[in-house]
Order: C-alpha cells, then sequence, then structure tokens
C-alpha cells in the first residue's frame, strides 16, 4: 500500500493530541503508522497501478469476446445460407 496515505492519516492523528503529549509525537506518530500499515497490509488490497492494469486486460477481453461473437454471428449466417446436404464448410475470415 502507498506510504504518503498512510503518512497523512499519522499526521492528522498526531495533530490531534494534546499539546501536554508533545514530548511523545514523534514516537506515537510512529507506532500509529506502524500499526496503520501492518493492518492495512493484512488485508487482501491491490494498488491503484495493479488495478488499472487489470482493468485494461479486462477491457480488451471484452473486445476481443465482442469480435469473436461478431465473427461467430457471421459464420452461423453463412452456414445456415448453405444449402443442406451439400456438405460445404464455411469459408474462414
Amino acid at each position: 500500500m502507498d506510504s504518503p496515505p498512510i503518512d497523512e492519516l499519522a499526521r492528522r492523528f498526531v495533530a490531534g493530541l494534546p499539546a501536554a503529549l508533545g514530548a511523545l509525537r514523534q514516537e506515537v506518530e510512529a507506532n500509529f503508522r506502524a500499526v496503520l500499515q501492518g493492518r492495512l497490509g493484512a488485508l487482501d488490497l491491490t494498488s491503484r497501478s495493479e488495478f488499472d492494469v487489470q482493468s485494461k486486460v479486462l477491457e480488451r477481453a471484452a473486445e476481443r469476446i465482442g469480435a469473436l461473437e461478431e465473427r461467430l454471428a457471421r459464420l452461423e449466417a453463412q452456414l445456415a445460407q448453405t444449402p443442406s446436404g451439400a456438405g460445404a464448410a464455411p469459408a474462414r475470415d
């Protein structure tokens, strides 16, 4: 998981601490960041870049399926026009 959003959450968390804990701020921020990273790391999450790559793969697959469906429809139409019993094979694309 990307660190900048976690760093921002840690900074916001520490900013809300009372001023009396000023000396402990860095330690509390580091501990909070470590706990947050550990918990988020345990989740089965994907990065934005991985998600974008898989979205593009899925889009290409959908396009390919659409093209194959069109080709199948053309071949079925061709086959339907062939006289039965003629045994002619449909032309290949």
